[in-house]
């Protein structure tokens, strides 16, 4: 009888086998980097639009009402005239557009609202609770960014003032 070259059926089943363990294994560990990851860049994106309303509010005596003021308005970048009070640009486009399904920001979407005269409430959320992430971020006036764990609504500015702020 001649001796035949390869692997035999159950070789490469173990094979497969040890290699679905290691995947069951390593799997999950890559999705919560994966949301710790957007979850690093929601809250430095959330800095960021804070520290662009004080900017905008320096300028122009009143905070912006919405994240598409405070970019440069057009994908294109800053008018060349220069910022606006409509288009500000001291935040990039990407996440001056990131408020709606189709333009979410490293897996949240944020938003902006201008409760009084000089409040203004900046929340962000998962795209998608549980798999993009898993807490919710804000913001007020004080420029402390503060996180809600898990994730629900966190309806207004004084809902956000009474939250942990990030690094307590």
């Amino acid at each position: 009888m001649r001796k035949q070259k390869g692997f035999s059926l159950i070789e490469l089943l173990i094979v497969v086998a040890i290699i679905l363990i290691i995947a069951a294994i390593a799997i999950p560990n890559l999705l919560r980097a994966r949301i710790a990851a957007n979850e690093s860049s929601a809250a430095a994106s959330v800095r960021t639009i804070a520290t662009a309303e004080l900017t905008y509010q320096t300028g122009n005596g009143a905070y912006a009402a919405s994240l598409a003021v405070l970019g440069p308005g057009a994908a294109a970048g800053c008018p060349s005239s220069g910022p606006t009070s409509s288009a500000a640009c001291i935040i990039d486009y990407t996440l001056s557009n990131a408020g709606t399904a189709a333009t979410a920001k490293s897996g949240y979407f944020f938003t902006v609202s201008t409760p009084a005269t000089l409040q203004y409430f900046i929340l962000s959320q998962p795209a998608s609770a549980g798999s993009s992430g898993v807490k919710g971020f804000c913001a007020v006036e004080d420029n402390v960014v503060r996180f809600q764990n898990p994730f629900s609504a966190i309806g207004d500015h004084n809902t956000c003032l009474g939250l942990t702020s990030i690094g307590q």
